[in-house]
């Protein structure tokens, strides 16, 4: 093989195109791998009893001694939540800035893997050598502080990946974008742009995080009772605003949810929230202060069953009731998937008696997106000019939308390349193409167990959460085979057996009957007579009930 040929550019994800979440492109040249983010993605409705969903890292591990690090644009969970099961198997150096590398931190230290992953903090003025490959980093704005973009410049040229980002021209913190860097690439020269596509279908800007401040505020102002703001808690310009308008309104805060708990203190420890000494009361100290003198900071802005904010909702908080005439501030909007669940808890604040503000048709100005909307994704086309596009960072729709935007900023529709995880755009001497697919998918997470829960058992899963399970124990003779005892027939989740007395009977029957015949025929491999019992039972009940239980015989012999 020559030598031009292995010196090819290969870029593709792991994760985060064609869903939201689970973050992970991966930047190949030659022998040099490096890989961009390394985040989760919580379930969807038909997978039962996973808790969260990792990519799989399965080519990056057979290719281990190529990569050279794994670079962290940003602190949220699509982003870093992978990290504590991928350094597992796959031990490489991680890079990230300080507020970044301090949430990841805790999740390593949680893991046991603190000691061993080899660390490295890094401002948007780093420079990293990655073998071929040099790293550059430029700021963003987002929805946590420390937001950057990456530069990978590989002999074949720079390939940008933006980062999550907005143009933020009055940040919170005062960190603005750095788009004098970002025109420096563009005139230098962008051989590919990866660029994040959440809100490529909403058309204009999206607004200011400064202008939710002015918001929050007036409704602390106008509150005459307590007030609860639920909102993402690595959203931590959000928080400083909720402390900020607490100063104003001299009300106390207190902090609930362990997320929250623990990405306020990491934030105010690194000096990324400034906390007045004295706003921050313990949650027991609560219900001893005036109503209109509190604000309660919790997680539970997506309506997940175990958060803070449903809990309380559901009166089973053990400190916090809400009561009639609290304001409660939904500051999220849901994820795609989650409306169900923030609708629950909203008409269950309501019931109780709470003024809730949330989301559409509500006071809309207490949540600003962290992603750009078309025309900010077309200023960063526009200051970027790559020679090729890959729209990540989004469902297939807003892949195509994004594609859409950069064919009317001028970029050829040859040029744009709409990706699945695992398909390679390759370029050599200057020319792109889509190449061969690698290994890509979904790595389960169930309690301590990785990857060990595949679509069988999840077609398990849903088939007994749908029909439910017969067991049928019967015990034969290993001299003549007859039955010694049984058929027993166990029911769960099928028919209530008080109420199925002549259903069950007349099952019963249909197995004794069934083995009884096999034996005749001496048939008595154990593989044949429990499917032979599976179906003669299987076809009776689905006749008589049009369900399609589990059936699980169970023979044994003495």
């Amino acid at each position: 093989m020559s030598k031009k040929n292995i010196d090819k550019l290969t870029i593709f994800a792991l994760g985060g195109v064609g869903e939201i979440g689970k973050n992970m492109y991966v930047v190949q040249y030659a022998n040099d791998i490096v890989v961009v983010d390394c985040g989760l993605k919580f379930p969807e409705e038909d997978m039962l009893g996973i808790d969260i969903v990792i990519p799989d890292i399965s080519y990056l591990t057979e290719n281990r001694d190529k990569v050279r690090g794994i670079l962290i644009t940003h602190g949220h969970e699509d982003h870093i939540g992978g990290l504590p099961y991928v350094l597992r198997s796959l031990n490489v150096p991680l890079f990230a800035t300080r507020l970044t590398m301090g949430l990841i931190e805790t999740k390593l230290k949680e893991a046991g893997l603190l000691g061993e992953t080899k660390r490295s903090i890094i401002t948007s003025d780093s420079e990293l050598k990655l073998g071929t490959i040099t790293a550059t980093f430029f700021k963003t704005n987002h929805s946590i502080p420390d937001s950057v973009g990456v530069c990978l410049a590989t002999p074949e040229g720079n390939v940008v990946h933006t980062g999550d980002f907005k143009f933020d021209q009055t940040p919170v913190n005062d960190q603005y974008a750095d788009l004098h860097k970002m025109a420096a690439l563009g005139q230098q020269g962008v051989l590919a742009l990866l660029s994040d596509s959440t809100n490529s279908e909403r058309p204009g800007y999206t607004g200011s995080e400064r202008s939710v401040g002015a918001e929050i505020e007036e409704v602390f102002r106008k509150a005459k009772q307590r007030v609860i703001i639920a909102t993402f808690a690595s959203n931590i310009h959000r928080v400083q605003q909720v402390i900020d308008a607490c100063q104003v309104t001299r009300r106390k805060l207190t902090v609930i949810g362990r997320s929250m708990v623990n990405v306020v203190s990491i934030a105010s420890e690194l000096g990324y929230l400034n906390i007045p000494d004295g706003m921050l009361i313990e949650p027991e100290e609560v219900n001893k202060l005036a109503a209109d003198r509190v604000v309660i900071l919790c997680t539970g802005s997506q309506g997940e069953p175990m958060s803070a904010l449903t809990r309380m909702a559901r009166s089973t908080h053990r400190k916090i009731d809400i009561l009639p005439g609290d304001t409660v501030i939904i500051a999220a909007t849901p994820i795609p998937g989650n409306e169900r669940y923030v609708g629950r808890t909203v008409d269950e604040l309501m019931r109780i008696g709470a003024h809730v503000i949330y989301g559409p048709g509500s006071v809309t100005g207490v949540h600003v997106s962290g992603h750009g909307s078309q025309e900010e994704l077309k200023l960063m086309l526009n200051i970027m000019r790559p020679k090729y596009f890959i729209p990540i960072h989004g469902e297939y729709r807003m892949l195509r939308h994004h594609g859409l935007l950069a064919e009317s900023v001028g970029i050829p529709r040859e040029d744009i390349f709409i990706v699945d995880n695992g398909e390679t755009v390759e370029i050599l001497d200057g020319v792109a193409r889509k190449g061969s697919k690698v290994p890509s998918g979904n790595v389960l997470i169930d309690g301590l167990g990785v990857g060990d829960v595949g679509n069988i058992v999840l077609r398990d899963r849903k088939l007994l959460s749908q029909d439910g399970i017969l067991v049928v124990v019967v015990t034969l003779s290993k001299q003549d085979g007859k039955i010694l005892s049984g058929p027993d027939i166990i029911s769960r989740g099928f028919v209530y057996v008080r109420e199925s007395e002549g259903l069950l009977d007349e099952a019963n029957r249909i197995v004794t009957s069934t083995l009884h015949r096999l034996m005749n025929e001496n048939v008595n491999e154990w593989a044949s007579l429990k499917t032979h019992v599976k179906d003669a039972l299987g076809r009776f009940l689905y006749e008589q009930t049009r369900r399609r239980p589990m059936i699980l015989p169970i023979i044994m012999e003495v």
